[in-house]
């Protein structure tokens, strides 16, 4: 996926994107139930990696909170959710290392 805008991005698209990326893995399990939100193509290409890297932070942070440097890894990733939410929000396709072609070739974006 490149950082060109994609079609059709509402702002309630871009909002509900960014929400995704920031309330990581929360929001994109509401998303999944929102019927009208879900089958949107841009919420739904972002909502997936919002998941994943949620679940995958979420992970991380359990496994390597032993040690205090460590810890810091899942704040880390965080803090680049927030800016991949912001890319989101102004209507960019954004690409997360290893993330993305998982997702895509799950068929899920």
């Amino acid at each position: 996926m490149s950082n060109e805008p994609m079609m059709e991005a509402t702002s309630d698209d871009k909002l509900w994107t960014l929400l995704a990326y920031i309330l990581t893995p929360i929001v994109p399990v509401i998303i999944l139930l929102m019927e009208d939100k879900k089958n949107r193509p841009f919420i739904r290409a972002h909502n997936a990696q919002a998941l994943v890297v949620g679940i995958v932070n979420f992970i991380l942070g359990l496994v390597l909170s032993w040690t205090v440097v460590l810890a810091c890894v899942p704040l880390l990733i965080w803090i680049a959710c927030i800016y991949w939410g912001i890319q989101a929000y102004g209507g960019k396709m954004v690409e997360i290392p290893l993330i993305t072609n998982w997702v895509k070739s799950q068929g899920w974006a």
